[in-house]
């Protein structure tokens, strides 16, 4: 039997030490951060996407990842550790839209009143929630822009092609415009040389059809001595 390198031998027992050290609660806790992948996405779809339209919705999880983000970065600047509703850009993005609170409020932010104020102030005891939902924001925004670019394209495609066939129709009908017209030059031309070559006409005109003048001789019907034919001299 062939003998299994050192460095083989030395990972398997470093991988078997592994998982007979590994407590119960890793599990647990794998368990608990996959139920929770799950919840966030399906407070995003369908939660925010299905009441809202797809570029609300979209504009609504930027402005929860900028909110998460700038927390994760500078945990401990109190800007970030709030928001107000009643701003405008969060009233718009995160209050008026269905759904986008109730995102916030998993990632850990809780609603207070400070002087009088309504805001949402963040728990730090939720700040593994707050890593697992800005995960789920970042995969979600990428899909969703990535499913709107297709759509973009498809549209300018469908679009392009109907250009397309509306211009093919018309250079159609042009075309065929053209050779009607150049059918019927032809056709005309035909019958003028047809007329051009055609013998005389054999119709007689009514100055070939009178008959001769009558030539009347002189001396006929008169005599010499008189100057009116009617008259006889014997008379």
């Amino acid at each position: 039997m062939t003998e299994r390198p050192p460095s083989e031998v030395i990972a398997a027992a470093a991988t078997a030490a592994l998982q007979r050290n590994r407590s119960p609660n890793a599990s647990i806790s794998e368990e608990h951060d996959y139920e929770k992948r799950q919840s966030f996405r399906r407070l995003i779809d369908p939660g925010i996407f299905r009441p809202n339209s797809r570029d609300q919705a979209l504009a609504s999880l930027k402005t929860l990842l900028v909110i998460a983000n700038n927390l994760l970065r500078e945990p401990d600047n109190p800007k970030f550790q709030q928001f107000k509703p009643t701003n405008d850009h969060i009233k718009r993005r995160l209050i008026e839209p269905k759904g986008t609170l109730e995102y916030a409020i998993a990632l850990g932010f809780r609603a207070e009143v400070k002087d009088f104020q309504p805001y949402y102030v963040f728990n730090p005891r939720h700040v593994t929630d707050l890593h697992i939902g800005a995960t789920i924001l970042e995969e979600a925004i990428d899909l969703e822009e990535r499913k709107q670019e297709r759509l973009k394209r498809s549209r300018a495609e469908e679009k392009a092609a109907a250009a397309a066939a509306a211009q093919n129709v018309k250079l159609a009908f042009l075309d065929d415009r053209k050779t009607r017209a150049l059918r019927d030059s032809r056709e005309k031309a035909r019958r003028n040389a047809s007329e051009t070559h055609q013998g005389p006409s054999d119709v007689t005109s009514d100055a070939d059809a009178s008959p001769l003048p009558e030539v009347v001789m002189p001396g006929v019907g008169y005599s010499l001595a008189s100057s009116d034919p009617d008259v006889d001299p014997e008379e």
